[in-house]
């Protein structure tokens, strides 16, 4: 099989922007379809649309033909890396090779166009037949699109800028996005809004920078475990030697008799020790920590969250590109002031996030955080591997 139209004279100087670009690119110039539909089928998919039309009907997608040369019609869908220039009035729906097979294509002289009018551009026909193949590679080739390391070759890779967005691996890696992104899309804009409302609270400009400007001051998550830590750290450095968890423990429940804690928030602090000592231990055991390694500070959770928060976002039109960048820059110059690696960052970011949410049941959890410190820490095209921290 073949598809019916090759991209128009690709130029060598032409680099695609990502993995799937590229082997969209290779399968292409191959002559082989089945390669093509294996790389889309991987693939998330974007239809652009007014914002007001969404804002409008947010569940509906119009997914209007498209003119191109030669006399040719198409409906058309980008790839994440060839996305345009962030726009405050054009947004995108994210769509699969799935959901494209099973749209109503009442007129099947209609071309699938995926990055039409770039280097890349690839013509599908849209027959039921075709479309049948469409559905047997993405069923053939599903995967979920999170937990995996994803970079756009054409975003920020070195300064300050990448270094912030590095700082927000953990939730890029954990939802499959590149980690390097700062433009029109993060997942989709309705799916944007969606999360902000429901996860988040959010429902305009407003309360996003109210979020972000409270993750930014590390006021979201609890204060009782930075407490605790400092309390450890203070007597490391006052009697020379890491103190036994015991003497932690003492010590941590006394200082909040100190400041005014009853004894049930006492029990509390007592309790939260406990956890921690485990939590660290377990840590080890996975690599998340050295032998001897200790989590000083938690407040990596909020400043990972304030990066991805400032992508959210962007792609939901709460802000424009200049003020998520200097957030994301903002959190990573905090970032780099509290920790000492990016090992260091990464393990205060995990206790922050199991502490609030796991429970000690080392679920999905610590699982998520263990899995992307492994990639981030691991792999050749990690920025943790190539932007030093100091």
């Amino acid at each position: 099989m073949s598809s019916r139209n090759r991209p128009a004279a690709p130029t060598a100087a032409w680099t695609p922007p990502s993995e799937t670009e590229q082997l969209l690119h290779e399968a292409t110039l191959r002559g082989d379809f089945a390669g093509q539909l294996r790389a889309l089928a991987g693939a998330e998919l974007f239809v652009a649309a007014p914002r007001a039309e969404v804002d409008d009907q947010p569940d509906m997608v119009f997914w209007r033909p498209q003119q191109l040369p030669k006399g040719l019609v198409a409906r058309p869908v980008l790839t994440r890396g060839m996305l345009p220039p962030w726009h405050p009035e054009w947004v995108f729906h994210r769509i699969s090779l799935r959901w494209a097979a099973e749209f109503h294509w009442n007129d099947h002289r209609l071309l699938l166009a995926v990055n039409a009018g770039t280097p890349g551009q690839v013509l599908l026909p849209t027959t039921p037949e075709h479309r049948a193949w469409w559905l047997r590679a993405y069923t053939e080739n599903e995967r979920g699109t999170n937990d995996r390391f994803v970079a756009l070759r054409h975003g920020p890779l070195h300064g300050p800028l990448a270094f912030g967005l590095a700082c927000g691996g953990h939730l890029a890696f954990r939802n499959g996005v590149p980690w390097n992104d700062v433009g029109s899309v993060y997942s989709g804009y309705a799916e944007e809004l969606e999360t902000l409302r429901d996860s988040w609270g959010i429902t305009d400009r407003a309360g996003w920078r109210k979020q972000l400007d409270a993750l930014l001051d590390g006021r979201n998550s609890p204060p009782e475990p930075d407490f605790a830590l400092k309390v450890r750290e203070e007597l490391r450095i006052g009697r020379g030697a890491v103190p036994s968890p015991d003497e932690w423990r003492e010590t941590a429940a006394g200082h909040a008799q100190d400041l005014g804690a009853g004894p049930a928030a006492v029990r509390r602090i007592e309790e939260l020790v406990r956890r921690i000592v485990r939590y660290e231990a377990r840590f080890r055991a996975d690599g998340l920590l050295a032998p001897d390694g200790r989590v000083r500070r938690t407040v990596a959770y909020d400043y990972g969250r304030a990066v991805n928060l400032a992508r959210w976002g962007l792609s939901a039109r709460f802000c424009a590109p200049p003020e998520a960048e200097q957030a994301i820059v903002h959190a990573g110059a905090l970032a780099r002031s509290a920790y000492g690696s990016w090992q260091d960052y990464s393990a205060g970011y995990a206790l922050g996030r199991v502490l609030r949410f796991d429970g000690e049941e080392y679920g999905p959890f610590h699982e998520q955080n263990i899995a992307a410190h492994r990639v981030l820490t691991e792999h050749e095209g990690s920025p943790w591997r190539n932007l030093p921290w100091r």
